[in-house]
């Protein structure tokens, strides 16, 4: 167990590791009659993955399954990697690291289950989703509050820009966005 407070771990993430279903999906899979494969992503995570990366941060996707969707939602969100039909998550990361120029404590991994463990106990910081099952969540850095594919990776993403001290400029571009066109934005404008 490492004893460093939580905050200065997330504030020297660079990488985002992220299983999908379970994490950037709620964990079910529907197959229709003509075969294909449908996974339902929260729009929030997705703003989140794109202002992570925005601040800098890279992201990327390890996956025990192989889905077409996933390819279409990383290419969509600008995700810097991604490997499917994954067995071996820790082996996966590992090159991934290596692939990005990263260390093992400038990484974080979100999972839910079982092949999850190795990655999120390799890595510098581990998020569990809520609803993750029980022993990834002992062994979780972070219990996220959110279940996985509800918004649970943008709870991640704000946790590590506040700690890098870049949200509270975030929140203000996006407040002051109207203003900067010349538009009174307040709620007490006539």
């Amino acid at each position: 167990m490492n004893d460093e407070p939580l905050t200065s771990r997330l504030a020297r993430i660079r990488l985002l590791l992220l299983d999908v279903d379970g994490v950037l999906t709620d964990g079910r899979v529907v197959w229709h009659d003509d075969g294909i494969e449908q996974k339902a992503f929260h729009i929030r995570d997705g703003l989140g993955i794109r202002l992570w990366r925005r601040d800098g941060g890279k992201v990327g996707i390890i996956t025990g399954r192989s889905s077409h969707v996933v390819e279409l939602r990383a290419r969509e969100l600008g995700i810097d990697v991604v490997r499917q039909g994954v067995d071996d998550k820790w082996r996966s990361a590992s090159e991934v690291l290596a692939e990005t120029g990263s260390r093992w404590e400038e990484a974080a991994f979100v999972g839910d289950d079982l092949p999850d463990l190795p990655a999120i106990l390799g890595c510098g910081v581990g998020f569990a989703v809520a609803d993750a099952c029980a022993e990834v969540r002992a062994a979780a850095d972070h219990v996220t509050t959110t279940p996985g594919g509800c918004g649970a990776v943008r709870e991640i993403v704000e946790m590590m820009l506040k700690a890098r001290g870049s949200w509270d400029a975030i929140v203000r571009r996006y407040a002051s966005t109207g203003a900067a066109a010349g538009e009174d934005v307040s709620r007490h404008s006539p």
